[in-house]
């Protein structure tokens, strides 16, 4: 009889083995744009705000990003999103279209928008300022940490340095790299070398936060010594650019952080670790006011912050392209989705927020 159980436990766990989903990728890549509008990823630039521009001028605006056609425009400021996302991935958040992303958390900031996205859910009782305090809550990052196959390759290169406390570095174990500081590791590379130089010598217009450039190189190189699986990258200058009512150089910061993603691809599909095997999603953890004073800001007192954007490459992802239906997601199914690409089950002590379908192919 005891035989007979064993063989029907085995069974059932074979069969629910299989009923789980399998997915082709292996990798997953989260990137965020601090406070990046969805009116600029799907509209490009507008040319009313060009003038806005304070300490750091650009008179080439209307030539670098202006096109009369709206296509070509988007495709000016973000040709990565439109000329490679736009056709083998996914792009979701044109309100335009009645196609809708937005947060649940109330607070319309970076530290509550970051927990939702990590977390898969709000927590408006605790987390409702940007100080620096280790987040309570556990995120999908530290989860995957502690699957067998993923141990110890799960990394973070964070512009902002309240990002080891949202991440709660100490309790997850998650690998953090964030402000203006230089990568302490035993063994650098000559780039990492000669940044870790250049952090101490160039001027930084944004204090502690570090400039988007070096978290973008320091986290490649780190990508090509130590291979992780789960890799975050989190921009900033985006949103520090815009509190400043720098339009030109908020654009420039969304362009070359276009460039920055699509050399990271070139990187995937040309390294056999991760080719073919690894899925790309790019977000914001909240959005901007509209008009030409409220796109500088955010908060609760700007209900526009609440909208947002995604964005999917990978092997899992369907090339729909724009998603051009009627719907309505959230910030807190991000989480959710992307340990279903990676084949896992991610839980929280709260209910976290559904995987997308769509994103993930049947």
């Amino acid at each position: 009889m005891k035989s007979y159980t064993s063989i029907l436990l085995l069974l059932i766990a074979s069969l629910a083995a299989q009923a789980q989903q399998k997915t082709k990728t292996e990798n997953v890549i989260l990137i965020t744009l601090d406070g990046m509008r969805w009116q600029e990823i799907f509209n490009g630039a507008d040319s009313s705000f060009m003038k806005q521009q304070q300490h750091l001028k650009d008179g080439k605006l209307k030539e670098k990003y202006w096109r009369n056609d709206l296509a070509e425009r988007r495709k000016a400021l973000l040709p990565f999103f439109w000329n490679t996302i736009a056709t083998k991935g996914q792009l979701y958040g044109n309100r335009l279209l009645n196609n809708k992303v937005d947060v649940t958390n109330n607070q319309l900031f970076s530290y509550p928008g970051y927990n939702e996205l990590l977390t898969g859910s709000a927590d408006n009782e605790r987390v409702h300022s940007n100080d620096k305090f280790y987040n309570p809550n556990k995120n999908v990052l530290e989860f995957i940490n502690t699957q067998p196959t993923f141990k110890n390759k799960v990394a973070a290169f964070t512009s902002w340095d309240v990002f080891p406390f949202i991440i709660n570095d100490k309790r997850s174990g998650v690998y953090v790299s964030t402000g203006w500081e230089p990568v302490k590791e035993k063994k650098l590379t000559g780039r990492e070398a000669m940044m870790n130089q250049l952090t101490k010598s160039l001027p930084n217009p944004l204090g502690d936060v570090r400039l988007d450039a070096f978290t973008f190189y320091y986290g490649v190189e780190y990508m090509k010594k130590n291979k992780p699986r789960v890799m975050y990258f989190a921009f900033d200058e985006t949103d520090d650019f815009a509190h400043g009512g720098e339009y030109g150089a908020y654009l420039n910061s969304a362009n070359y952080t276009d460039r920055f993603i699509g050399e990271l691809w070139d990187y995937v599909q040309s390294d056999p670790t991760y080719k073919n095997k690894t899925t790309i999603i790019i977000t914001c953890d909240h959005g901007r006011g509209a008009d030409a004073e409220g796109w500088k800001h955010h908060g609760q007192k700007v209900p526009e912050a609440s909208q947002i954007w995604f964005a999917f490459l990978g092997p899992d992802t369907p090339a729909m392209g724009e998603m051009k239906n009627e719907q309505q997601l959230y910030q807190n199914q991000i989480a959710k989705t992307m340990s279903a690409l990676l084949g896992q089950d991610y839980k929280n002590d709260k209910p976290v927020g559904n995987a997308i379908s769509t994103a993930i192919s049947k």
